[in-house]
């Protein structure tokens, strides 16, 4: 069985699924590794580093995907624009994707009809359930964590003003204020990193548990409560509000957003299309010169008018979309996915590498395309009659 490793080529994207000491257990496992010469370049690991844990070196992406039953890759398949091909295209009928997929988001539905289509078997790393076995397969929560930090060092380096209260001679400046919607992984990490630089700092989240570790670190908790029956879903993430409460809970952001001088969205449902909290009129409320950093956007985006993958300005707001944060900590971001990746592969293959355990819990969370249909539950549900 051959691993393979193509460099990632998402915009800004500079991780990678493996660091060497990730591919040397691999070998140890019995597998073949193949690694696209220069795929660890973003996060500082030469090819003679992968050469030395035991990977093959291959020129191109296109070498990688045609030796490859198994594809080790951190985000969704995109157009090469090099090869003049898609990578979906490129895997082989037959072969594993192991990858984020984020097949609810709508941006997302063609690139899993293709692989449903071609006989990819797909797995999508943020469909990792919340059990106690699968916490070191958790990439999702290892990825929010770098989001979290990066998001308001990004929003922090787009505002126009001072972050903490300065004083001077003339004067001091108002601190800014800061808004968190969801308040997981990402949002506690962000709310930490807020209050270092000393932001004034607000939290909204539909679970108690949410608002109570928010209080925690600081965060006044303001905004919305909902019933637990709707705020908490499996394991313990979010659950889906009817929409007669997810308008209720956007009334009550309202004011709160036309308070913010920055807004950090990061409330998702695992496997879902995230909800829609903040709408336009909410956005042009706003004063000239606000950030919101719309970490959601990989679901669909908590912000109506995010543009993916872009940084827009709407109503003198600035919006950011980048739909791969993570991207831009490579060395401690692969760090942590590497790992995560290796367990989930020893644990999919733990009856031996010829034989993956498709009846495994967590495995069955991850699956998305199998036997040339989609069965990932939150996918078919976003897509509906266009499955």
């Amino acid at each position: 069985m051959v691993i393979g490793m193509p460099t990632e080529i998402l915009e800004r994207e500079h991780r990678v699924a493996a660091l060497p000491e990730e591919v040397a257990a691999y070998v140890q496992m019995g597998f073949e590794v193949v690694v696209e010469s220069g795929a660890g370049t973003g996060s500082l690991h030469s090819d003679e580093e992968y050469r030395d844990a035991g990977a093959r070196i291959l020129a191109g992406a296109e070498e990688v995907y045609s030796a490859a039953d198994i594809i080790l890759k951190v985000k969704q398949p995109h157009f090469n624009a090099t090869l003049g091909k898609h990578e979906a295209d490129l895997i082989r009928e037959g072969a594993i994707l192991i990858t984020f997929l984020h097949p609810a988001a709508p941006s997302n539905h063609d690139i899993v009809r293709k692989l449903r289509d071609r006989g990819v078997i797909s797995l999508t790393m943020d469909g990792i359930p919340r059990i106690s076995r699968a916490q070191s397969m958790d990439a999702l929560s290892s990825m929010s964590t770098v989001t979290g930090y990066k998001s308001v060092i990004m929003a922090t380096a787009a505002l126009p003003r001072f972050v903490p209260m300065i004083g001077t001679a003339i004067g001091a400046t108002k601190p800014a204020e800061f808004l968190f919607i969801g308040t997981g992984v990402v949002g506690l990490q962000a709310i930490a990193t807020a209050k270092r630089l000393g932001a004034v700092v607000k939290a909204v989240d539909i679970r108690q548990a949410a608002r109570e570790e928010a209080a925690s670190l600081g965060a006044k908790v303001v905004g919305f409560e909902a019933p637990e029956e709707y705020a908490v879903g499996e394991g313990g993430y979010a659950g889906t509000l009817p929409p007669e409460w997810l308008e209720r809970e956007r009334t009550a952001l309202a004011p709160l957003v036309a308070e913010a001088d920055v807004i950090i969205t990061s409330a998702l449902i695992p496997g879902e299309v995230s909800p829609v909290l903040i709408t336009p009129d909410m956005v042009a409320s706003m004063r000239a010169g606000s950030v919101i950093v719309d970490v959601a956007v990989d679901q669909g985006g908590n912000c109506e008018i995010t543009v993916p993958a872009e940084e827009t300005v709407a109503y003198g707001v600035t919006i950011m979309g980048y739909i791969n944060i993570p991207g831009s900590v490579p060395v401690h971001a692969s760090w942590l996915y590497g790992k995560n990746m290796l367990e989930f592969v020893k644990n999919l293959f733990k009856n031996g590498i010829e034989t993956p355990d498709w009846d495994d819990e967590i495995v069955k969370h991850t699956l998305v395309t199998h036997d040339r249909r989609i069965v990932h539950a939150g996918a078919l549900h976003a897509m509906g009659d266009r499955a």
